[in-house]
């Protein structure tokens, strides 16, 4: 039996998240759109600065008020902007990521233009939150946010 795109991207995105040098969590991302790979991202510093599981290999680098990376992109960002440098036409895209979207990349993805999100494991979970706060965000604001094993079909 051929994998469901949705199954195909995952994996990707799973793959992606090794590559993050983030001591704390790895994240990966890919964007598509009409079954096509627009860009792919993953967690960590902006290219050319510095690699945290080098520079800071037991504790990573030093962290924000709210307890996160103060030094890097999250995966959904480093996607989108690297589509937007490159001209790509967000509008209607699908995201995949294997962990859903913080309410600042939740603004962010609704903003441009992204229409659907399919999520691995719940950020809320990961951070100890009562509630995924970017995946209700994007649910109201019309971006359909769900977990990938909710049973959803190729968008």
């Amino acid at each position: 039996m051929k994998p469901s795109f949705n199954d195909i991207f995952m994996n990707l995105a799973t793959d992606l998240a090794r590559r993050s040098h983030c001591v704390k969590a790895q994240v990966g991302a890919v964007l598509t759109k009409d079954t096509r790979i627009i860009s792919i991202g993953y967690n960590g510093p902006p290219a050319g600065t510095h690699n945290c599981d080098e520079e800071w290999p037991t504790t990573g680098c030093a962290r924000d008020a709210k307890g996160s990376c103060s030094l890097a992109l999250h995966a959904e960002e480093n996607a989108i902007l690297y589509a937007v440098k490159n001209g790509a036409n967000l509008e209607g895209a699908t995201l995949y990521t294997t962990l859903s979207p913080c309410l600042p990349c939740a603004r962010l993805i609704y903003s441009a233009g992204i229409k659907y999100v399919l999520y691995d494991k719940s950020y809320a979970a990961y951070k100890g939150l009562p509630s995924d706060e970017g995946v209700d965000f994007l649910n109201r604001f019309g971006v359909v946010a769900v977990k990938m094993d909710t049973g959803i079909t190729d968008l």
